[in-house]
């Protein structure tokens, strides 16, 4: 009976899906969609260990010992030297019921609704794809007039590193709209 237990345990934690973050289609053209996205509460660090910071959050170093769901996308951008990498909290969460992180090189703040342009890509994500992704899309937008109010691309990726076929990455650029 406990193994019977055990089974359908585990069976439920690894069939529960992700939350993805809800944004709605504008208009969806060209290889490319605008999107306006509301705000929700993301927990941002930039640091050499963005991940391991984040996923340790996530996982109760915060000042609730909270455990806190993955959720998809994954946010990344890189100035310069620095990269910076971006967990959307799940939908239940506001800036003023979530947990604070311990660490203080974490950030928790609540994004401000907007539009942008994104372009899908498969495989896994690197610096190149994202540049090349960037490109065509900073090109698709200049062709049908949107001025964009950002230049830095935002890589989401929405899976996880274990997954092998049919990943979704893509390429967020900031856009004025209408």
């Amino acid at each position: 009976m406990k193994k019977v237990f055990l089974i359908l345990l585990s069976v439920g934690i690894f069939a529960q899906e992700t939350e993805t973050q809800n944004y709605e289609v504008i208009k969806s053209m060209n290889n490319f969609e605008i999107r306006f996205y509301p705000s929700v509460v993301k927990a941002k660090v930039t640091s050499d260990r963005n991940f391991a910071k984040l996923f340790r959050y996530i996982s109760g170093n915060n000042e609730g010992s909270e455990k806190i769901a993955m959720t998809s996308p994954v946010y990344m951008t890189r100035e310069g030297n620095k990269n910076t990498m971006e967990f959307v909290l799940p939908s239940k969460y506001s800036i003023q019921n979530a947990s604070q992180p311990l660490d203080k090189e974490i950030q928790i703040y609540s994004t401000k609704p907007g539009y942008y342009a994104a372009i899908q890509f498969g495989g896994y994500s690197n610096s190149e794809k994202v540049k090349k992704n960037h490109e065509v899309l900073l090109q698709k937008l200049a062709e049908n007039g949107y001025k964009t109010t950002q230049k830095l691309p935002i890589s989401l990726t929405y899976n996880s590193p274990y997954k092998v076929f049919n990943r979704r990455n893509e390429v967020l650029i900031q856009i004025e709209y209408p």
